[in-house]
């Protein structure tokens, strides 16, 4: 059997700040930690804020092991305008020396904007030249920092969304060592999951692990919809992938309901990736 960790995003827990919610995350037996970068979750502008998480991560024996950067309409990192690209990628880094703080191993991007206003023509090559041009600098202070980036698969209607926009990347990023966030969710929204996933896995090194029924991205606990485990286990196997799978639960007004469905999601994944091992 593989034996690769599972963790547990904090962004189920967005409407709540950070430190309210990690006893009951280490009650429910994780450990292991996405961090949730939305600032009313966890201030990373703030020192003591940041103090006081990593204080607390340690008190209960917990790991930062990845780190989500801020997303939103206001961060375009593939933008023409360079005021706003510049603007983006000066949040970006803040919140990498944050991640470096909590001594987050993975620094987890969202690549492009949060809209789907770029259209296929020339001007779409543009952006995605902007885009390398950006996450390189970005990658270069994650390697100070001590930090590996890695480019998250997108909605398939937005820049970053589809499996050419990430070759093109990739390839432009080659000698960056910037790898893939394989958002599990996402990539069954394309309608082309195997193609997406067989030819990202070489360069996977940390998976977003949740599921949906092909309609809508619900962050359904693994096993509740249609993503195709066991045969994205064999994939991923065959690839060398060595990393963490980090569950990404939709949120709920009942934080038991939410850790219910985290352990079942956990229990769903180990079966599955011991069942398709054998």
């Amino acid at each position: 059997m593989t034996n690769w960790p599972i963790g547990l995003s904090t962004g189920c827990f967005h409407r709540s700040h950070i430190l309210d919610c990690l006893g009951t995350i280490r009650a429910s037996g994780f450990h292991l930690l996405e961090i949730c970068s939305l600032r009313s979750h966890l201030d990373y502008h703030q020192p003591p804020s940041l103090r006081a998480t990593a204080a607390r991560l340690e008190e209960l024996g917990m790991e930062a092991h990845s780190f989500h950067a801020p997303f939103a309409d206001r961060i375009d990192l593939a933008s023409l305008d360079a005021h706003r690209r510049e603007s983006s990628f000066e949040e970006i880094i803040r919140a990498a020396e944050a991640a470096a703080a909590l001594k987050a191993r993975w620094f987890v991007l969202h690549p492009g904007p949060e809209h789907a206003q770029i259209r296929h023509d020339e001007t779409r090559l543009r952006h995605l030249e902007s885009l390398a041009g950006v996450v390189q600098r970005i990658a270069r202070r994650c390697a100070e920092l001590g930090l590996h980036c890695v480019l998250e698969n997108k909605l398939p209607h937005l820049l970053f969304g589809n499996t050419g926009d990430l070759r093109w990347i990739l390839d432009a990023l080659a000698s960056s060592d910037v790898g893939v966030c394989l958002d599990t969710g996402h990539a069954l929204l394309t309608g082309d999951f195997r193609d997406m996933v067989g030819k990202l896995a070489p360069h996977v090194r940390i998976i977003h692990a949740h599921d949906n029924r092909n309609h809508h991205d619900d962050h359904l606990a693994p096993g509740d919809g249609l993503v195709d485990w066991p045969w994205l286990f064999g994939t991923l196997r065959a690839a060398g992938f060595q990393g963490a799978f980090m569950l990404e639960m939709a949120s709920a007004p009942d934080p038991a309901t939410m850790m219910e469905n985290a352990r079942r999601g956990r229990e769903f994944l180990q079966k599955a990736a011991g069942d398709s091992s054998a």
